[in-house]
């Protein structure tokens, strides 16, 4: 009977997210041509292929979806395993998504505080809005995500409850007083762009896209030079920028909770999830 070694499911795993063997290569410190040779030997044992060889890189098949579901699992037993002997620790790749207002409000500390209990571990950050980190996670990209659901989403297990707030260089801007205010949004699909609008809408308030950008430094700088007004997450909100809380109508609470590629998580990626978790619930993030 053939056997599934944990190098092969491991180099797997790494090229099914990167979508390239030359990046999988890189990431479990082998050469391409040895990652493309354990990819061969994986499709013989599988007797599948698995791969798809396009254009761009490489694809996962049909049957390199379902095999995928199956390695993460026995790679999540195997390292959950290893984590349980005496004088072993965790060890490995976690590729972690995170929209920009959360990664600037919460993470320099976080990442620290994990790092200095699991030094094996090592941490990918990907920094996208919650719209992307979706379709990353879809895609295996990346292994787990901060994400901003609704408020009153009571399907998701929230964290920590959030608000959308409006910026501006001074907490009663003068372009409050243009017939029609303008605003410096984020992408249209993102929440709070839609929430902006949604409220301004509502409050039947003039109001154009003066300024559009999925980073939050841009957001911040138009705020900064005063042409425009900016939304952002309030514990995102910079100390030399002020919320607007009178002529703008309210903007609406949010939650931000954590979401998984897998339902069978490597035991360092179980372990970070959890880390988050408790330390965005404990009052001492705020």
């Amino acid at each position: 009977m053939p056997v599934l070694e944990i190098a092969l499911l491991r180099s797997f795993m790494e090229v099914a997210r990167s979508g390239s063997i030359s990046t999988a290569a890189r990431q479990v410190g082998r050469t391409q041509s040895a990652v493309s040779m354990q990819m061969n030997r994986l499709e013989a044992i599988v007797g599948q292929q698995i791969l798809r060889r396009t254009r761009g890189g490489v694809e996962l098949t049909a049957a390199g979806d379902r095999f995928l579901v199956q390695a993460e699992r026995i790679l999540a037993v195997h390292d959950e395993a290893l984590a349980t002997l005496p004088g072993a620790g965790l060890h490995g790749l976690i590729s972690f998504g995170c929209p920009e207002d959360y990664l600037t409000a919460f993470f320099p500390d976080l990442l620290k505080g994990f790092g200095a209990r699991h030094g094996d571990v090592e941490i990918e950050v990907v920094c996208a809005p919650t719209t992307e980190l979706h379709l990353q996670l879809q895609r295996r990209r990346i292994d787990l995500a901060l994400i901003s659901v609704p408020g009153e989403d009571a399907s998701a297990r929230i964290l920590r409850p959030e608000s959308f707030v409006w910026v501006a260089n001074r907490p009663d801007p003068e372009i409050l007083q243009k017939e029609v205010v303008p605003l410096a949004l984020s992408a249209p699909d993102t929440l709070d762009h839609r929430a902006a609008r949604s409220a301004m809408d509502q409050a039947g308030k003039p109001y154009r896209i003066a300024f559009a950008s999925n980073g939050l430094a841009g957001l911040l700088a138009i705020a900064r030079s005063g042409q425009a007004i900016s939304v952002v997450t309030r514990s995102a909100v910079p100390h030399d920028l002020h919320i607007v809380k009178a002529g703008l109508p309210p903007l609406p609470g949010i939650g931000v909770t954590l979401a998984y590629a897998s339902p069978n998580p490597s035991a360092a990626t179980q372990a970070f999830g959890e880390f988050v978790a408790d330390k965005l619930r404990s009052p001492a993030t705020n």
